[in-house]
């Protein structure tokens, strides 16, 4: 198959719907399925079939951001984005004749809506912007002709027969894309040593065991577009010569699960995954793993440790997995997001991707809005966008008039910046000079009400329950820190006590095996860095 087949195909498929001039959409996303979105999405359907509105069409979609205000329905013209549909929030099953009716009569139905309307020009839509999320909430997650229709797997076929492998990583690298779990290691220069590596046998592995407390971007991006992760890593691996790839998923995650074998399944069949895709001589075939909940195992050799049936445990390095990974052949790892923008890099090319962003952290980051926070959800913006403009415009504030205290961001790796810091770009340097790091996107939001000690000894918890017990400094100095900021925490604790907690970070810091035990740290290390006075307010005899 070429361009140009694929181009008719996704034609045929868009002709099928030539009669829908209108489309109602609902967030099927876990999160509004918590909230009742099933039963929203059969009362649209009943309620189309009962008016006759044959010119209407209703669908499950992927998430649509605003995660705190679901369900969510949005209403337009077909294959309109959601800035130029109308988005109505909390919906119920009640509303469905008049959502109906929007499509038909908009004038009729508007007073009956106006209480659930969402402005299309509300911040938190309109300062996004889209490149890994940009079908999320407008395709069918489970269907293989919408993704085609919207321009999907064209990617892989230019790259499968109008490009080398050395064009492709060459077009990664110009992109300057980094690495979007955490590290920010440079995309171009991992996958080009995985190419280089002269084993017949090589793996692509896609790292989606998201353990961060509050983070969610890469289960939404699986449950709202997969077959997006699919063509970054079928892309990845004729890059790099590899023929197998497994995708790391949490069992926690079952509807991305579900959605992940269906894509897979679908992708298989038409002929875009398995042996000779798109009549080339490029195989790849693509296996899921679930995880059992570890958070060491989004340590990279932990995480081919499980798939090869071990304990998650991580391993020294070097040798690195380009090197000697997975069965000990060359693998690449890269997370769900960094895959999720290998197809629009492909088809605008690398140097429209380094044009957004900064100097060296380019294109866009996914993060995901928790805690204190008016409007908590998932949005996508350009890389050194300030903390300021993602919590207080697109975010909304802190809710009911109270004040900003700190955001943490990065997960139990990361650390909290306070509100003097607002006015900083989000990008992997800015933060790193703060004492805190990007991670895979997690921003926990804290008001005034929070207690910095008991949110550094919540994060040290956390750590000390995750540790694989592998290494002393992380079985052992985790446990012993947190029974120091316990003590701080019940002002039991001394000076002495508070000297002991400082030195011991930089012993877990600098000896520890892997990067959960590395980073354990940050989060007391950045409180101490800014709230200090709220561990010596604790102190006994203070």
């Amino acid at each position: 198959m070429n361009l140009d087949e694929l181009d008719e195909l996704a034609r045929s498929y868009t002709e099928e719907a030539a009669d829908v001039a209108q489309e109602v959409r609902v967030c099927m996303a876990a999160s509004c399925q918590s909230t009742g979105a099933q039963p929203v999405l059969d009362a649209l359907h009943e309620a189309r079939e009962a008016k006759g509105a044959d010119n209407c069409r209703v669908k499950g979609v992927g998430c649509m951001g605003l995660c705190s205000a679901g369900p969510l329905v949005s209403v337009g013209e077909r294959d309109a984005d959601l800035n130029a549909s109308n988005i109505y929030r909390e919906v119920s099953a009640d509303h469905a004749e008049a959502l109906i009716e929007a499509t038909q009569d908009p004038a009729a139905a508007e007073a009956r809506l106006a209480a659930l309307h969402c402005p299309s020009d509300l911040p938190f839509f309109a300062r996004q912007h889209k490149i890994v999320l940009e079908h999320a909430g407008v395709i069918d997650p489970d269907s293989f002709k919408g993704y085609v229709a919207v321009g999907g797997y064209r990617a892989m076929v230019q790259a499968l027969s109008e490009m080398t492998p050395a064009e492709v990583i060459a077009e990664i690298t110009t992109s300057g894309l980094r690495g979007r779990g955490g590290g920010g290691y440079p995309t171009g220069l991992k996958w080009s040593t995985v190419a280089k590596m002269p084993d017949e046998q090589k793996y692509v592995i896609c790292n989606a065991d998201e353990g961060d407390p509050g983070a969610f971007m890469d289960r939404a991006i699986l449950e709202s577009d997969p077959h997006r992760l699919l063509e970054g890593m079928a892309i990845a691996a004729y890059a790099i010569g590899a023929n197998k790839g497994y995708i790391y998923v949490r069992a926690e995650y079952p509807l991305a699960v579900e959605r992940l074998k269906n894509a897979i399944r679908k992708a298989k069949r038409q002929g875009f995954l398995g042996h000779h895709i798109c009549e080339t001589q490029f195989n790849f075939d693509v296996e899921i793993r679930l995880g059992a909940g570890a958070f060491v195992c989004g340590e990279e050799t932990a995480l081919m440790a499980s798939i090869e049936g071990g304990r998650g445990q991580p391993r020294p390095r070097p040798p690195y997995p380009a090197e000697s990974g997975l069965f000990g052949r060359p693998t690449l790892i890269n997370n769900v997001e960094t895959y999720a923008n290998i197809a629009p890099i492909v088809n605008e090319g690398g140097d429209w991707f380094a044009g957004i962003g900064t100097e060296r952290s380019k294109g866009t980051k996914v993060f995901a809005l928790a805690g204190t926070i008016e409007n908590t959800g998932l949005i996508e913006v350009p890389m050194g966008t300030r903390l300021r403009d993602i919590i207080e415009v697109i975010g909304g504030g802190i809710p009911d008039g109270k004040a900003f205290k700190a955001v943490q961001t990065g997960g139990p790796s990361g650390g909290c910046v306070p509100a003097e810091h607002l006015d900083i770009g989000v990008d992997y340097d800015s933060l790193k000079t703060l004492g805190t790091m990007m991670g895979s996107g997690g921003m926990i939001v804290m008001d005034e009400t929070s207690n910095m000690v008991d949110v550094a000894r919540f994060f040290m918890e956390f750590c000390m329950d995750e540790s694989c017990g592998k290494c002393v400094p992380c079985r052992t100095g985790t446990q012993q820190m947190h029974a120091l900021l316990d003590k701080i925490a019940k002002s039991t604790a001394t000076r002495g006590d508070l000297a002991l907690l400082e030195e011991l970070c930089d012993v877990v810091q600098a000896t520890s095996l892997c990067g959960l035990g590395q980073s354990a740290p940050n989060p007391v290390m950045s409180t101490l860095r800014y709230f200090r006075a709220e561990y010596e307010d604790k102190l006994a005899g203070c």
